[in-house]
């Protein structure tokens, strides 16, 4: 690929700028939706622009014997772990960028951001930060293995031919049924897993306002708060649009449009449907239920999310042998 064009993929569309657009308008729909359901209006479209920008002209406070720099650095951390993880998705076509194994590191970026909360929480000397930052990483633990195997599955399945990239497995679908005809329950965890990965009700425990203020993000002050706040929108964008490309299909449909404008328009309004269309199913899981335990949760993503997507790996491997097998 020309470097120009590379350079532009990266930083403009459908990169950084496109992405945190993408974002801010993705905290909005959110908010609307769940307002919507409660018989609210909601905010009004610039409001998460808006907030951001507020956050980001407001005083930096470091609390007492803190490591600032730590403090400093830790948000911008995780801000670049997800958006880096966002340009191995494909949004109008096949990731330049894509490489065989490219599924595991998107996995692995995703996970920095819940890291980082710990620190912060652990390294902030508050008690609520401390608590928020132990439940974030003891609720990882719980949900992280059923929504790898969930997320790993259609790699199995796609075999060679995915090649454990997200553009291979969302090129094998084109000539395919989507995964979420192949792998329903395994849709069902990854959406689920995604929602606790998030921290979004009723997996907020870590931030739970009612009982620990705000968890691991207590301290953060000014820009440090207002960049952990983009990292779950931004982050938000990005399970959604990982979920849209392993089960749906990403931007691409059943049949093949040339590689040009018509062909990329279409696959950019494709991504960005199914992309809205898993939001709308997280905002619904959100203002249906309320928050649970810790203990709740432990017994939830053990024995059900878990025992499911182990179920969902064997079913894969079952249909690549027979099915996919057979084809070959």
């Amino acid at each position: 690929m020309d470097p120009i064009l590379l350079a532009v993929y990266i930083l403009v569309f459908p990169g950084f700028v496109f992405l945190l657009g993408y974002a801010f308008l993705f905290e909005f729909l959110d908010r609307k939706i769940y307002a919507r359901m409660q018989n609210r209006v909601g905010p009004p479209l610039v409001q998460p622009f808006a907030d951001f920008v507020k956050m980001l002209g407001k005083e930096v406070i470091d609390p007492k014997g803190v490591d600032r720099r730590a403090f400093d650095v830790a948000p911008i951390l995780a801000l670049a772990a997800v958006m880096t993880a966002f340009l191995y998705v494909p949004v109008v076509a096949s990731s330049p960028l894509a490489f065989q194994g490219d599924l595991v590191v998107v996995l692995y970026l995703m996970t920095i951001p819940t890291i980082v909360l710990f620190l912060l929480g652990w390294l902030s000397r508050n008690v609520y930060a401390t608590i928020g930052g132990v439940r974030a990483v003891t609720q990882m633990f719980i949900y992280e293995v059923p929504f790898y195997l969930a997320m790993l599955a259609p790699a199995l399945m796609a075999g060679a031919a995915g090649g454990w990239s997200v553009s291979g497995i969302v090129a094998w679908q084109q000539h395919n049924l989507w995964f979420a005809v192949y792998q329903p329950i395994g849709l069902v965890v990854a959406i689920i897993g995604l929602q606790a990965k998030l921290e979004r009700t009723p997996f907020d425990i870590p931030e739970a306002e009612t009982e620990i203020v705000a968890g691991p993000t207590t301290e953060l002050t000014g820009r440090r708060l207002a960049l952990m706040k983009l990292t779950t929108d931004v982050s938000l964008v990005v399970g959604s649009a990982l979920v849209a490309a392993l089960f749906l299909g990403g931007p691409l449909l059943p049949w093949t449009f040339s590689p040009n404008w018509l062909g990329w328009t279409v696959g950019f309004v494709v991504f960005l449907a199914k992309t809205l269309a898993v939001l709308l199913v997280l905002s619904s899981i959100k203002a249906a239920t309320g928050r649970i335990r810790i203990d709740q949760l432990n017994d939830i993503g053990w024995k059900y999310l878990a025992s499911a997507a182990v179920l969902q790996v064997f079913l894969a491997l079952l249909m690549n042998y027979y099915l996919v097998g057979a084809n070959a």
